[in-house]
This record gives C-alpha cells, sequence and structure tokens, in this order.
C-alpha cells in the first residue's frame, strides 16, 4: 500500500497545516500541531481537548462553534506535549479575557498527565482553569482505568453549549462532569455483550 506523505517526520504538522487551508474559520497555532478557531475575541468559557494523533480529523474535526475551540494534536499515537498544551490555554485565555478554560481529557495515562501537567501550570500563572477527565469505555470493569472514547465527542459538544450560553467555567465543568457520569461507550461493545451472555 503507497502512501502520500511529504516527510514522516512533519506528517503530523504538515496536516494541521492542511486543515487550516481547507477551512478559513481554522487558524495554526505557533509551531505545534494544533488547530483553533479563529474567533476573536471569545465572550465566554473556552473548551481545549486534544491527544495522539493517527486517526485525523479526531479532535481537529470538532473546533468550531459551540464545541471546541481548540485541539491539540501530538505525534502519532502519542500525547501533546505539556507547552503545546499550555500554548493554547495561553491563546486562549488572552481572546476570552480570562473567563476560564475546559481541558476535556480521554482517560489514557499520557494525556492525563500531560493536560493535567498543563493545568497546574497554568493555574499558578492564574489562569482560571479546569479538567474533565472522559472515561467512558464499559469493556473495562474498572472506572478508574476505563478509556475516554466516543462519550469524548458528546462531552465537547454538551460543554460547548453551556459555554455558548454564557455559563461560567464551574458551570460548564460540573456539567461536562455529570454528562460523563452519566454514558457508557465502548469499542468493543460485541465482546462485552457476548462475555456477559448478553449477546
Amino acid at each position: 500500500m503507497g502512501q502520500l506523505l511529504n516527510d514522516p517526520s512533519s506528517v503530523v504538522f504538515d496536516m494541521a497545516t492542511g486543515a487550516t487551508l481547507a477551512h478559513p474559520h481554522l487558524q495554526q497555532l505557533g509551531e505545534y500541531a494544533t488547530i483553533a478557531t479563529t474567533e476573536s475575541p471569545l465572550e465566554r468559557v473556552a473548551i481545549v481537548s486534544g491527544g495522539g494523533s493517527g486517526h485525523e480529523p479526531a479532535h481537529w474535526g470538532y473546533v468550531g462553534k459551540g464545541m471546541l475551540d481548540a485541539a491539540c494534536a501530538g505525534q502519532v499515537f502519542t500525547s501533546p506535549p505539556v507547552e503545546q498544551i499550555l500554548d493554547a490555554i495561553h491563546v486562549l485565555d488572552r481572546r476570552n479575557d480570562h473567563a476560564g478554560v475546559l481541558l476535556v481529557v480521554k482517560n489514557f495515562a499520557g494525556d492525563v498527565m500531560n493536560f493535567g501537567m498543563a493545568a497546574e501550570t497554568a493555574r499558578n500563572e492564574g489562569v482560571p482553569i479546569a479538567v474533565v477527565t472522559v472515561n467512558d469505555d464499559v469493556s473495562i470493569s474498572d472506572p478508574s482505568s476505563r478509556r475516554g472514547v466516543a462519550g469524548a465527542v458528546l462531552v465537547h459538544k454538551i460543554a460547548g453549549a453551556m459555554a455558548i450560553r454564557g455559563a461560567p467555567l464551574v458551570e460548564v465543568k460540573r456539567t461536562a462532569t455529570r454528562a460523563v457520569r452519566n454514558m457508557a461507550s465502548s469499542l468493543c461493545v460485541k465482546w462485552f455483550l457476548t462475555a456477559r451472555g448478553l449477546r
């Protein structure tokens, strides 16, 4: 099978650049494969998510009105680094005049660690910030180990809708957290049902 790549080492950055060329409402932030809305100023809470690349448009496809304001893409199957996430937080914090930034994080070890460190750093800098971790994959019995899968898209939409309505950061987080607690999905639904004798 052939591949159309300019350079394997820059494929993720190149894809981000291509996305912004194809969609005028998007822009690439700095030296990173971060896609953000061009909307400015943002007179509301901003929503950021992201994760490893390899299944685009993934997070980039959800940047737009009423959903994400930025999506940080790491290298293939690798969480975006803390510096990249912080850069997105800083850009959006300036645009929304410190109205707050919500990070929507899927429950994978690298994402939880890097987004968590970025949130802690930003909080220490005085940025109003909150984190919601999505763990909707019911094919894993231990809730603390459940991955964030398809449910993340619903959290993007629910949090984005609350932000558009002008809800404060604490309310956007509360609503997104409630959504996470009341959803379940799986990449392995057939296996899950079969293992429990339901299929």
